[in-house]
């Protein structure tokens, strides 16, 4: 059961990572990967919020591992970041890897402290 609820939660999440990188992407000129950014960004603070709400093994599965982990992509991340060094924007690649990890980290432990505010 587990493993359709994390397929199920991957199911939702790729699509709409996919669609929201690209609603990013027509709203930015330059070679900064926004869209991804924006989508590991949101992604880590949505699971830090799932994993400091009392949400069950279910819950995680689908919510978590599943939606977050589609949503989410660190390979792209990787990939945007190689690539912006072999195109010779050595400033961009740098920002990207900053930002992202410091966003990341900062968006997760938000959703966490939004979450211990929500549950007392």
């Amino acid at each position: 059961m587990t493993v359709l609820l994390v397929a199920l939660g991957a199911a939702i999440g790729a699509p709409l990572r996919y669609l929201a990188d690209r609603l990013v992407r027509s709203l930015h000129d330059g070679v900064f990967p926004w869209g991804t950014f924006v989508v590991n960004v949101a992604g880590s603070a949505l699971l830090g919020l799932l994993a400091g709400l009392p949400a069950g093994p279910g819950m995680m599965a689908f919510a978590g591992i599943g939606f977050c982990g589609a949503l989410t992509t660190y390979s792209t991340f990787g990939y945007e970041t190689l690539v912006l060094l072999q195109d010779g924007a050595r400033g961009a690649a740098l920002a990207n890897v900053i930002a992202s990890v410091a966003a990341g980290l900062a968006a997760g432990g938000c959703g966490l402290a939004l979450a211990r505010a929500i549950t007392g």
